[in-house]
């Protein structure tokens, strides 16, 4: 018999120049959990992808967190976990991985300049790839490098220009990795202290490494742990229980 949690749902958002294969190994964790997943791809606007805008990808989002059956947790890494900031007023529960910071402390980012589409998919290089997945096995690696996508580069300029986002008002965690070199981990410790939030440092040493190396499993299962733990303590809602 799977074990449950106090959550039934999850949505799962992922970062730029990914997929909803990037929760793969999360996917099986929840589930075991008897938490229902939805882990959709961002997909760009009708106008193209050199048209999208943050905006695009938060309405998705939104759309698709508003009909999963409560009590439900989004989960966002990356660029996705600032999408998952901007939707949290629709979850009992968030799980921010890595997560791009808001304004203000997205000045503490370091400078990039983005072109109007990141070829991430286009030059996309197997050894660059093994370079920035050092905590993955080869075969994880070797299936990220054939489902990088390309991105939108306005949709960067704007989470590196500041996107304004609330404390969210539901138990929140920050699963942050050792040395992440595009989130620097304190600037993750110091905004989840700002937004009484709880965090776990995990021992992933890469940015994609909680959902990637061969710790992600491990580390969806603390979440779940945590998502129990909140669960039992009344932080998450449960009174939707009864029409199961």
């Amino acid at each position: 018999m799977p074990r449950t949690t106090s959550i039934r749902s999850a949505l799962l958002i992922h970062g730029a120049g990914g997929g909803g294969w990037e929760w793969n190994l999360w996917r099986g964790v929840l589930r075991a959990n008897g938490i229902h997943v939805c882990a959709p791809d961002l997909q760009p606007s009708a106008a193209g992808l050199a048209a999208t805008r943050f905006g695009d990808y938060e309405a998705q989002m939104r759309a698709a967190l508003s009909v999963l059956r409560s009590p439900r947790v989004v989960i966002g890494a990356s660029l996705g976990g600032l999408v998952a900031m901007r939707v949290a007023d629709l979850a009992d529960a968030v799980v921010l991985v890595n997560a791009l910071p808001p304004a203000p402390w997205h000045r503490e980012l370091p400078p990039r300049d983005w072109p109007t589409i990141v070829p991430w998919r286009n030059n996309a290089r197997l050894v660059s790839t093994l370079r920035s997945l050092p905590d993955s096995d080869e075969a994880t690696a070797l299936y990220a490098f054939r489902h990088w996508r390309d991105e939108s580069g306005a949709v960067l300029r704007q989470a590196y220009a500041g996107i304004q986002a609330e404390a969210p008002r539901c138990p929140t965690l920050f699963v942050v990795s050792s040395n992440d070199e595009d989130v620097p981990p304190p600037l993750s410790v110091r905004i989840a202290s700002a937004w009484c939030a709880e965090v776990v440092q995990t021992g992933s040493i890469s940015h994609a490494g909680p959902l990637l190396s061969h710790t992600a499993a491990a580390i969806a299962g603390q979440t779940v742990a945590w998502l129990n733990r909140k669960g039992a303590a009344g932080g998450i809602q449960t009174a939707l229980t009864a029409l199961a």
